[in-house]
């Protein structure tokens, strides 16, 4: 049975898709063993594509993969480490834009619920409760 995602396991799955080199087919079944694989990570693609994180890196990533793949060219041996290494953090880059664009949306609707409901800044800025240390 396949146990909860974590946010941190989904951070890691969506890193492995940044990384993912086109030497291995991008499929979701590759995508549950190699996080089996490196993470210990058991889940079915079911239940990575629940999470829209993964959803969305998988949906670019595929899209990166077939439109290079129509553009392939030979690179050197010595570039290739290099290449495949400013790809990842292109990825990356890219889905960490899309993701920030989605969290100020919803930063603007929590500003105008806020305001609607007339809660302060200054509530809005009290610190979180200490935990109680047993």
């Amino acid at each position: 049975m396949a146990k909860h995602v974590t946010d941190q396991d989904i951070e890691k799955i969506v890193s492995l898709i940044d990384q993912w080199n086109d030497e291995v087919k991008f499929t979701w079944d590759n995508l549950c063993g190699l996080a089996l694989k490196r993470y210990s990570i058991t889940a079915t693609r079911q239940t990575l594509q629940s999470y829209s994180r993964i959803k969305s890196a998988y949906g670019e990533k595929k899209k990166d993969l077939r439109d290079n793949g129509k553009r392939k060219e030979k690179i050197p041996p010595s570039l290739k480490i290099a290449a495949r290494r400013i790809a990842t953090l292109e990825a990356e880059n890219s889905r960490l834009k899309k993701e920030q664009e989605g969290l100020l949306a919803q930063f603007v609707v929590w500003q105008y619920n806020a305001y609607a409901h007339g809660i302060s800044m200054e509530k809005l800025n009290n610190p979180l409760p200490k935990k109680n240390s047993r």
